[in-house]
């Protein structure tokens, strides 16, 4: 039985298990909750969180309507085909609303992701953040490490995009900046910080010689094609769990090629299929304890035939399916509380 519904009224029930377009817009038609009274009493496995900010886009805005679009994107049902489960008869999930982030101004939308993200960690609860432009992953990522303990977290980190510019345009807190700041504050080690996908003609070479220094771990789109998507994977997680016990996942949905992504802020050409990337995403939630994922990045004014939206909703539904599979198979699930 569903791990969530049967603890609702009726009325709202019938509002949540309605089909696409009807009832209330949560994610993957899950309850909503809006307090932390509400977490305490409830205890759900995986609370779902809204970033919507985009004040840190580069090019092409409109992730603040992320949260939005992957909410609305279309939920096919919880029974998983691969791996023979109803995903929420083993996983209780919510969505726990948006940060109330302040139009324009980033301290106080960083505070707010911060604060909401921080109330699911320490509450045991795994938080799934839905972006936004890739800045949130600072915060979000940053409660999750504040919680667990500095360098106690690995980070894999699938973009077309390094994201570790010292600034951009003077600006410290942009879309192409947040993953050095998580280094350079030590909430992650630059050795558990493992990125995938990176390709085109950006960041320019003082900024990969950062990188270096830093002891990141960088798989390009080359050596995918060299070598295979399998092979890195085995790199990947072995890379980002050389030492801690614990991974945050962020995907920015660019790392899929435009063909399959157009509906994000900066594209870039020659990136990777959805095939491979729910199912490596589906692997690294069977293989890994996942403590935060975020997805960002959506821009759903650019997206055709809500394909940018679909393929962001799919890969947290298969993280969502592998920590079912988990539990089911009697494995250590979330954050230790």
């Amino acid at each position: 039985m569903d791990m969530g519904m049967e603890k609702l009224p009726p009325g709202m029930r019938e509002q949540l298990e309605g089909f696409d377009g009807t009832g209330l817009g949560t994610f993957g038609h899950r309850p909503f909750l809006s307090e932390p009274e509400q977490l305490d009493e409830w205890r759900p496995d995986v609370a779902v969180v809204g970033a919507p900010w985009d004040g840190g886009t580069s090019y092409r805005p409109g992730a603040r309507f992320g949260p939005r679009a992957l909410r609305n994107a279309h939920t096919p049902g919880s029974y998983h085909l691969d791996l023979e489960l109803e995903i929420f008869d083993h996983l209780d999930v919510v969505d726990y609303g948006d940060a109330a982030c302040a139009w324009g101004l980033w301290e106080p939308s960083r505070q707010a992701i911060h604060d909401r993200v921080s109330a699911v960690a320490t509450r045991g609860i795994v938080p799934v953040v839905l972006g936004g432009d890739h800045a949130i992953t600072w915060p979000a990522a940053t409660a999750v490490a504040d919680h667990l303990g500095h360098g106690n977290v690995g980070l894999i980190h699938f973009d077309a995009h390094a994201d570790t510019a010292n600034d951009e345009a003077g600006n410290l807190a942009s879309h192409g900046t947040p993953m050095r700041r998580l280094i350079e504050s030590g909430a992650i080690k630059g050795k558990n910080f493992v990125q995938v996908g990176l390709r085109g003609y950006w960041p320019p070479a003082d900024v990969v010689a950062w990188m270096r220094e830093q002891e990141m771990k960088t798989h390009f789109m080359q050596e995918i094609w060299d070598d295979g998507i399998k092979t890195v994977i085995d790199r990947v997680i072995d890379e980002a769990l050389d030492g801690p016990e614990f991974v945050y996942l962020s995907v920015d949905i660019d790392v899929l090629d435009p063909g399959f992504a157009p509906g994000t802020g900066t594209p870039e050409p020659g990136g990777m299929a959805p095939v491979d990337l729910l199912r490596i995403v589906r692997r690294i939630a069977l293989d890994t304890r996942v403590v935060g994922l975020d997805v960002v990045e959506v821009a759903p004014a650019y997206d055709h035939a809500d394909s940018t939206a679909n393929n962001g909703h799919r890969v947290i539904w298969e993280s969502l399916a592998g920590m079912a599979k988990r539990r089911l198979d009697g494995l250590p699930i979330g954050i230790p509380h």
